[in-house]
């Protein structure tokens, strides 16, 4: 069976109809229409889609911008339809698994979505090396400095300011002045000066 998806654009009724004939030129027995952005994983219209697919059917979109616009869930949603024994066809760019052509066409497109991901954790590891290398370490930076730690743990435990007062004057959460004291109680008791 061919089964045709469009995806529709807030307030573009036009480019919905555009989209429903071009699949019904193209000869689907079935367009499933579903207005959403492209950006949101939980389309409901195409996840039912998805899971009704039989083996032999064709799911296809006008566009492969319609299915969606991250290589990544594009590729994620091709092997959905394959595992499902299903094909894809996207008519404007002409792309279709059925057939030969179109396994070695997904064969490249998965080499390439491999490759992109090794890039990124090859850049990823190089800034992180780097950051090290500069003294920096990872996550955000601390608003307070070793002093200032000092200063709330300090006061709070000789009893002069309470938690909450300290908490406001530096603002920041009761919690976090709860760990500066735990902080510097563990290193007052080992020697040590507060944790930078």
């Amino acid at each position: 069976m061919l089964i045709g998806y469009a995806r529709l654009s807030a307030g573009d009724q036009q480019d919905g109809l555009r989209q429903t004939r071009m699949l019904r030129e193209a000869g689907c027995d079935r367009v499933v229409t579903e207005r959403a952005s492209s950006g949101r994983w939980d389309r409901p219209e195409l996840q039912h889609l998805l899971e009704s697919l039989q083996p032999g059917d064709i799911l296809m979109v006008p566009e492969l911008g319609r299915l969606s616009r991250s290589l990544k869930e594009v590729l994620h949603l091709l092997d959905r339809i394959a595992q499902a024994g299903a094909g894809f066809r996207s008519l404007s760019e002409g792309i279709e698994t059925t057939g030969p052509a179109g396994h070695m066409l997904m064969r490249m497109i998965g080499s390439f979505a491999a490759f992109e991901r090794l890039m990124l954790l090859e850049r990823t590891g190089a800034g992180l090396a780097n950051a090290r290398a500069a003294g920096r370490i990872g996550g955000r930076r601390r608003k307070l400095d070793a002093t200032q730690r000092r200063e709330i743990a300090e006061k709070i435990l000789s009893g002069t300011h309470s938690g909450a007062e300290m908490a406001r004057r530096h603002g920041i959460s009761q919690p976090t002045v709860s760990r500066i004291v735990a902080e510097y109680r563990v290193f007052s008791q080992s020697g040590s000066s507060i944790a930078p």
